[in-house]
């Protein structure tokens, strides 16, 4: 993944934290959020921490038959020292690259199940 420098994050996130990401000839869905409701950014008044920051990346793919392959990834970004997360562009590359190898993990799952499957033959027809 081309990470961009100008970017805190290396890539362009809209304003609830989207972006969508075109890796290896498909097109991947990314999520940059934390778990606060969108008020402003304080520790948390038991721990002391802010709150982590979650970055997901996803594919789905269709294909014949109307099935549909998905690849998807969760990396935590965890607060350290009472410091709230800072951006890092290296999770969001981490979660490109793993939801792009679960995705070929369930295709080639999914390649072998066809390959073994023999469905099963049709029916007689009903007697007169």
């Amino acid at each position: 993944m081309n990470i961009d420098p100008a970017q805190p994050w290396g890539l362009a996130i809209d304003y609830a934290g989207r972006a969508t990401v075109t890796e290896g000839g498909h097109t991947l869905g990314v999520r940059i959020y934390d778990n606060t409701l969108g008020g402003a950014l304080e520790p948390d008044s038991l721990t002391g921490e802010f709150p982590p920051v979650y970055v997901t990346a996803q594919i789905g793919e269709s294909g014949e038959a109307g099935s549909v392959i998905r690849g998807s990834s969760f990396v935590v970004l965890t607060p350290q020292a009472g410091q709230p997360v800072v951006p890092d562009p290296n999770a969001v590359r981490d979660a490109v690259e793993a939801a792009l190898a679960d995705f070929e993990n369930r295709r080639a799952a999914y390649a072998a199940l066809c390959a073994t499957w023999t469905p099963a033959p049709p029916a007689p027809d009903p007697a007169p």
